[in-house]
């Protein structure tokens, strides 16, 4: 799991086409929004699952909390993967994971300002019942928890990554010019960029996806020749 790729807000079939052939591992499909403001529908999202999978997965994104609902929506979509936002207690995630025991389970971790002890305390109850954690950043501004083009403190997700039994994935305004630098700072597992990689029109654009994926490559390749070395 070490050193893959995630791209999230797919839009339509030609972006998830693009998006593969510039070599990124996971499309992120956000859907059932608080806001319901989802790039596209259920019905095409589904099907570009199933013209990705199994070569590429796709992951559904959303704020669902409720472990009966979680599991009926995935199998609806076809997808083998759930990207948790919402406040979910680690009950249904225990109950998720009995009712959907294949099913791979990423859950938030919303960086703030001064929650760092909160997310501790996620990870720690939550762990034994998740794949994998995804920290994203928070606006204050809007009370977006993700999809925001924000940076959060890095020092943050680093502790998180040291402190966390499952690997993580590292969010938030990431983009081709900083990607790098995250994951030398934080050593994440995983990386995933949405508006960071788009252009005015809110579409991929494909030389800045070609190059995220280049630059994360790169440092991921770094990060495993040194860990060989000690």
């Amino acid at each position: 799991m070490q050193g893959l790729i995630q791209v999230a807000g797919i839009i339509d079939q030609a972006e998830a086409d693009m998006i593969i052939e510039e070599g990124a591992d996971w499309l992120g499909f956000a859907l059932r929004l608080p806001a319901k403001n989802e790039d596209l529908s259920e019905k095409d999202a589904a099907a570009i699952v199933r013209a990705i999978q199994p070569e590429h997965k796709g992951v559904i994104i959303t704020y669902l909390t409720d472990a009966d609902e979680i599991r009926d929506f995935c199998a609806e979509m076809g997808v083998g993967a759930i990207q948790l936002h919402g406040d979910v207690v680690p009950a249904q995630l225990r109950k998720l994971r009995t009712i959907a025991p294949d099913l791979y389970v990423l859950k938030s971790l919303v960086v703030k300002a001064d929650n760092t002890d909160e997310l501790a305390k996620i990870v720690d109850d939550s762990a034994e019942h998740v794949d994998m954690f995804i920290t994203d950043s928070f606006n204050p501004a809007t009370g977006a928890k993700g999809a925001t083009g924000l940076v959060h403190d890095w020092d943050i997700s680093a502790e998180l990554v040291r402190i966390s039994p499952r690997p993580l994935m590292l969010a938030g305004g990431l983009n081709p010019q900083n990607v790098a630098d995250a994951i030398e700072q934080v050593r994440p597992a995983a990386v995933d960029a949405h508006t960071g990689l788009e252009d005015a029109t809110g579409r991929k654009d494909r030389l800045k996806v070609r190059t995220f994926v280049t630059e994360s490559r790169r440092a991921f390749a770094r990060l495993a020749a040194e860990t060989q070395q000690r």
